[in-house]
């Protein structure tokens, strides 16, 4: 019998609590922080969520996954920072270790994304020490005790391929959609600009969520590789964008914005976080 993949919490007690009765406390709390009474949670079909310290952006990211029902299969793509291991790197057996407990990957919607899109390599390397999926988990999982995932980390930059990468997770998914069963989130993990002025950053910042709000992935793609905006995840949101257009997404809604001015009050040099929602 095969020995099951455990992949450790890499950034536990650094960008989040490692003690689970803290973690819990801390995520509920950023979880109930709702910004107005149009809060019911919605069937979302993809999300954009920040990937840094609690701290700093944890408000944006619980605001982000309080808006959503969350279904018990998520997909969380997310940038390469380590750039470790290959480019289009899945894990598709296993489980992540959580202080809040473990979260089994899907092996069986891995093993479709991998035979529809077979650029997607078996890769635990590029996950092993990133921490831009593992600190979405802890949201998820509070919001969904039964979350099984797919995580995918992402250290290209080229759009035919992040394209490609949308189309085939759009098709692999719609068959539960269309059947009526329970749909699957797909989670873009991404910081938006990054250690420029707070006044610089938020216009870039908002160049970036206009053609998110229009739920075009080309126009995303140019406007952050033309204008200089160091969003960190654009391709996971490139990607999403394009499955979600695929699956029918009518409307895109800005649920918070802030940057890390905001909680540390130096605005000489900021990184930017945007929450978006997708149904």
């Amino acid at each position: 019998m095969a020995t099951t993949i455990l992949r450790h919490a890499a950034v536990a007690g650094r960008f989040y609590p490692g003690d689970r009765e803290e973690l819990q406390a801390e995520a509920l709390g950023y979880l109930s922080q709702t910004t107005g009474a149009n809060q019911v949670p919605i069937p979302a079909l993809g999300c954009i969520a920040p990937h840094a310290g609690y701290m700093y952006s944890g408000h944006v990211a619980g605001a982000v996954f309080a808006r959503v029902e969350v279904p018990e299969v998520c997909i969380v793509m997310c940038p390469n920072h380590t750039g470790m291991g290959q480019p289009l790197a899945i894990m598709s057996e296993g489980a992540w270790q959580t202080p809040l407990g473990e979260v089994a990957i899907d092996a069986e919607l891995a093993e479709a994304l991998k035979a529809r899109f077979p650029a997607l390599q078996e890769d635990s390397a590029a996950h092993r020490a990133e921490h831009a999926a593992e600190v979405e988990l802890p949201f998820l999982l509070l919001r969904q005790p039964k979350l099984r995932f797919v995580p995918i980390a992402l250290g290209t930059r080229q759009f035919e391929v992040l394209e490609h990468l949308g189309k085939a997770l759009a098709e692999t998914i719609a068959p539960s959609h269309q059947n009526g069963k329970e749909r699957v989130l797909i989670v873009a993990s991404s910081d938006m600009n990054h250690y420029e002025s707070d006044a610089v950053t938020r216009a870039k910042d908002h160049r970036a969520i206009e053609r998110i709000l229009s739920l075009d992935p080309r126009g995303l793609y140019d406007v952050v590789t033309q204008q200089n905006i160091s969003m960190c995840g654009f391709g996971p949101s490139v990607a999403m964008l394009t499955a979600v257009r695929q699956l029918g997404a009518k409307s895109a809604e800005l649920v918070k914005y802030a940057t890390s001015g905001d909680i540390s009050g130096d605005r000489r040099a900021v990184v930017g976080y945007a929450g978006i929602v997708i149904s």
